[in-house]
């Protein structure tokens, strides 16, 4: 049944990694469709842009294209011109348009408080100089990224979250897919990352499909069976 299906490719967003889609990948394997969660490097917008549009192209048939946080500006950018990219879904994301960053739309509309949580590392980037590894300090993390989930998960959570630099959160966006690509989106409204008002905002900017979940940033960690519910939506719409 699943050469019928889309493949489902699911990017997460800053201070996460994969394992963050455990509960969304089960559901949706239940229902029989192919699922790849992504890596995303967490670097620059343009470098996690590619790798992920390199990923997407080597799949055979079409692709639902999923971004968490972050994870949003980057599909964005590597689903334009794409041919396999039937639907995008953003979880709690960032819609950026042309020129936007992730910085700049955080920062639209009151209520996010991650600016607070952050420890910064310097690091040195190839080809980009010195920047900083971003991390949400460990003993904010529950309540800044996932205060609806219960501690024990949080605190691991915590302990091997990936710091995002702060160069990929303010790189603006290229012309973005979701002008081209029928979108989905979930808005956190419970967020304390990225202001729920700044989803809507963007959601309807998009003509989107929106749906609201009362959750904290990290959605698909607690509530993976609405996050599931949504991508089977756009996959649905896809065939």
């Amino acid at each position: 049944m699943t050469e019928h299906k889309p493949t489902i490719v699911l990017v997460h967003g800053a201070f996460a990694d994969s394992s963050s889609w455990n509960g969304v990948v089960e559901k949706l394997q239940s229902h029989e469709y192919p699922v790849v969660a992504a890596s995303n490097p967490l670097r620059t917008l343009t470098g996690d842009a590619e790798y992920v549009r390199q990923l997407v192209a080597s799949i055979k048939g079409p692709v639902v294209l999923v971004g968490h946080s972050y994870g949003g500006s980057v599909i964005s950018n590597a689903a334009k011109n794409l041919s396999n990219v039937r639907a995008l879904v953003f979880i709690a994301a960032f819609l950026p348009d042309e020129g936007e960053s992730a910085i700049t739309l955080s920062g639209k509309f009151p209520g996010s408080t991650l600016g607070e949580a952050l420890r910064a590392v310097p690091v040195t980037l190839p080809g980009n100089g010195q920047v900083n590894d971003l991390y949400i300090e460990q003993g904010k993390f529950h309540r800044q990224f996932a205060a609806d989930a219960a501690v024990e998960i949080t605190s691991v959570m915590a302990a091997t979250q990936r710091p995002v630099t702060d160069a990929a959160l303010s790189e603006g966006a290229t012309a973005p897919a979701w002008k081209d690509i029928p979108s989905w989106v979930l808005v956190a409204t419970e967020d304390n990352n990225i202001p729920p008002q700044a989803q809507t905002f963007m959601a309807e900017r998009a003509n989107a499909t929106a749906v609201s979940v009362s959750a904290s940033h990290a959605v698909s960690v607690s509530r993976p069976g609405d996050v599931a519910r949504l991508i089977n939506e756009a996959a649905q719409a896809t065939l």
